[in-house]
């Protein structure tokens, strides 16, 4: 049951809009507003939420990083990104971050309502167009004979550490290893899933389950 709702967003009309949406998916739902990045990491660190609403891009900073933020200290939130950019490296990032749900702005009012509401279904809250980018992305990325490439078990830590956002630097200082080490694991990683960037990175180690922090 959704009780306590926190919604991040900068523009104070579309702040209400997001209110009046919740509100009515949620009858009696509270709802407290952020209206940027650094009142949404003191939101989360002062109260516990049942949802969050975050837009990736505040005038301080990116909504990122609140929902890294929201999932670290209350794991159980549910963390959904509510923007107007879909480019995939956007929505690998916010995925890879814990996002469970990515909805465009842009979408009817009713159907936002509808597609919170089911999240006590276990529905994921999707905007139609990005499950299309999700789908094309697989389509373009996935393995060719159904079977993922046999990574070792080195190069799949540093896909899972990448997949987390973290510089080649900061792998190797995680995993004691020389950063060109590093850099020649990501080559052949890139060369087995047939990948060319770090959000395609992102998204695989997502796939994988590699992305997950540990306990």
């Amino acid at each position: 049951m959704i009780k306590t709702t926190l919604i991040v967003e900068d523009v104070g009309e579309t702040r209400k809009w997001l209110e009046g949406i919740v509100l009515a998916a949620y009858p009696g739902c509270m709802v407290i507003l952020a209206t940027n990045m650094r009142d949404g990491l003191a939101r989360v660190a002062a109260q516990d939420f049942d949802l969050a609403l975050i837009d990736l891009h505040l005038p301080d900073g990116s909504g990122l990083e609140v929902l890294r933020s929201l999932k670290l200290l209350q794991r159980d939130a549910i963390a959904i990104v509510t923007t107007v950019m879909s480019e995939d490296s956007h929505i690998v990032s916010a995925l890879s971050a814990g996002a469970s749900g990515y909805l465009l702005k842009e979408t009817d009012a009713a159907l936002l309502q509808r597609q919170l509401t089911q999240l006590a279904e276990g529905i994921p809250a999707i905007s139609p167009a990005i499950a299309r980018r999700i789908m094309e992305h697989f389509r373009r990325t996935g393995p060719l004979h159904g079977e993922d490439p046999a990574l070792t078990p080195r190069e799949a830590e540093v896909l899972g550490l990448t997949g987390r956002g973290l510089r080649n630097s900061e792998v190797a200082e995680a995993l004691a290893m020389a950063e060109s080490t590093v850099a020649s694991h990501i080559k052949s990683i890139y060369r087995k899933l047939g990948i060319s960037s770090r959000a395609e990175a992102a998204w695989q180690a997502n796939r994988l389950g590699l992305s997950k922090r540990a306990d």
